[in-house]
């Protein structure tokens, strides 16, 4: 295994946290915060350890194979998520250090689960640092260094393979760095749209940068106490569609650019999505009529939050933890699909659920006419075995996975509801669950045990589980 590689990559993540840090900076430095020390001093303990691992570990090889795009994209990850959290702490807004760690891995990670009771009283600085966290995450920080840096190797695809999620992993183009730079104009283009859009509508110019941040990354930090309900409906649906926006694979977006619409509005994954979000909006709106005042807030509400779950956002309208238990049970449905494969939501992915209805169906046509042959295709290719068999594997780990946080997650004194909203909405990256951790309540009262655990459930649920469960083995470790 190539370990100078490995660990020179992770240093390099560090660094470039560190140049990130600065956008904070110069925010706090603009409202006159006294977290300007805090970010300076977490600057410098950045860059001191990236110098370092960058120095000491400087390759002669720079490929990078398959279990080396894991264990890097494992380790930067988490190398982010702990430098990440020192402006919090080192400034006393959160006083303990697993408390910043839980929320700077939400950030990352695109969660949005907090234990922030009071957010805010939080300095623009640190509000606007933890929303770009969301923005960082979102598209994954390895694709943003493979989009700058020019000495990685092509054979990058590893490390993309291993960052973003979802079942098939491409290029848009021939090489890496161009499909990254490309994904990156397009995120950043949808950024700054959406962000316009929103000063239009009488947002605030910092309101405006760290809503459309955090959408972009489907994380769903709020900067006030009730999240996006006191904006103006006309906000709240700008919010809505550019939610469900980047819950949509970006390829489609790429082909629309090229404007090969023919394909991109033939997309099965697409209209499935769609479909899926139509639908739940509809039983949802039926069910909560009684609860509004009139059709237009009853169907905006409803739509909001249907694609805060499904895009794994996280923002909230309204608490949706007090709505009936039909409209409870679509969300948390809803909070297992997550959005397209090839976006920036989470959860286990249409695509990973059309395939899997699609292998179910060519499965009872067997059962019906056992020498039949029928291969599945997927937008309009012919899916290989492989394929369609490592779905089913990842839904066999994915349920494992859940299954082994939630029990232990059950030591901690809270009700099944809530442990067990906590451990999906954490594993799928949504954000807030239901009873004790519901949009209105956060996940503070969890013991350091707990927010440890449910740290490295977001960590698991973003990467998808085989990075982290490489690094960890080990046999990754052991010279052979």
């Amino acid at each position: 295994m190539n370990r100078r590689m490995v660990l020179y990559t992770v240093g390099t993540v560090i660094k470039i946290e560190a140049a990130l840090m600065l956008l904070p900076t110069i925010c706090a430095l603009i409202y006159k915060e006294s977290c300007v020390k805090a970010l300076l001093i977490s600057i410098a303990l950045s860059l001191a350890a990236g110098f370092a691992l960058t120095l000491i570990s400087r390759p002669g090889n720079k490929v990078i194979y398959a279990r080396e795009g894991f264990i890097t994209v494992a380790l930067a990850w988490i190398a982010l998520s702990a430098f990440g959290a020192l402006p919090f702490y080192i400034s006393g807004e959160i006083p303990s250090y697993i408390d910043a760690f839980f929320e700077t891995v939400s950030g990352f990670t695109t969660t949005g689960a907090s234990i922030l009771g009071n957010v805010e009283a939080m300095s623009r600085g640190l509000l606007f640092w933890r929303s770009f966290t969301h923005w960082i995450g979102g598209m994954g920080v390895l694709v943003f260094i493979m989009a700058i840096i020019p000495s990685l190797s092509d054979r990058s695809i590893h490390l993309l393979r291993a960052e973003v999620p979802g079942p098939i992993v491409g290029k848009l183009v021939p090489r890496i760095k161009q499909t990254t730079r490309i994904l990156y104009i397009i995120y950043m283009a949808l950024t700054a749209i959406m962000f316009f859009l929103l000063l239009a509508g009488g947002m605030p110019v910092f309101d405006s940068i760290v809503h459309s941040i955090g959408t972009a990354g489907t994380g769903g930090f709020g900067i006030k106490a009730d999240s996006v309900g006191s904006y103006s409906p006309y906000i709240q649906w700008v919010i809505t569609i550019f939610m469900l926006i980047f819950g949509v694979n970006f390829n489609i977006y790429y082909l629309i650019i090229l404007k090969k619409f023919k394909p991109a509005f033939k997309s099965a994954e697409l209209w499935f999505y769609l479909g899926v979000v139509a639908a739940s909006t509809v039983t949802i709106a039926v069910n909560v009529a009684p609860m509004f005042g009139n059709l237009s807030e009853t169907v905006r509400h409803s739509a909001f939050q249907v694609a805060t779950v499904i895009s794994t956002t996280g923002f909230s309208t309204v608490d949706f933890n007090q709505w009936p238990a039909l409209s409870k049970t679509v969300l948390f449905l809803l909070m297992f699909t997550g959005g397209c494969a090839g976006s920036t939501a989470g959860g286990f992915k249409l695509t990973r659920v059309f395939i899997l209805l699609k292998n179910i169906k060519r499965e009872l046509k067997k059962l019906l006419h056992p020498r039949s042959v029928n291969a599945l295709k997927y937008e309009g290719k012919r899916l290989d075995e492989n394929t369609v068999g490592s779905v089913g594997t990842y839904l066999s780990i994915y349920a494992f996975f859940l299954c082994g946080i939630l029990l232990l997650l059950s030591f901690e004194p809270f009700d099944f509801e809530t442990n067990v909203t906590a451990t999906v909405a954490c594993f799928n990256n949504i954000g807030p669950g239901f009873g004790a951790v519901g949009p209105a309540a956060s996940f503070a009262e969890y013991s350091p045990f707990g927010k440890i655990l449910l740290s490295f459930a977001m960590l698991f649920g973003r990467l998808e589980i085989y990075p982290l469960f490489i690094a960890f083995s080990p046999s990754t470790w052991i010279k052979k």
